[in-house]
């Protein structure tokens, strides 16, 4: 596999943690006990972190694309593992 494929999948894994951590770890001000600026959403965060996010987000990034990366090397889980169509009268089994 080639290193720019290796990249992109590791983006692609990097945006979709990323969004998937977002609500965890934030409060909001009902929850946090302080006082909401007027116009203030009650939804909106108050310690909204980017960083911790992002740091996140690339931990787990590394890891999934460490797992799919050697997955692609050894084959573990196929294609043909994961087919759950009915197979037409008379296929051969692979």
């Amino acid at each position: 596999m080639q290193i720019t494929s290796i990249s992109a999948i590791y983006f692609l894994f990097w945006v979709m943690s990323a969004f998937v951590m977002l609500p965890f770890g934030v409060r909001t001000a009902d929850e946090s006990g302080e006082a909401k600026v007027p116009g203030q959403a009650d939804s909106a965060p108050v310690n909204f972190r980017p960083g911790r996010v992002a740091l996140r987000a690339t931990i787990i990034a590394a890891v999934f694309t460490g797992l799919f990366v050697a997955n692609y090397q050894y084959g573990w889980v196929t294609v043909t593992d994961i087919d759950i169509l009915p197979k037409p009268p008379g296929a051969v089994a692979r």
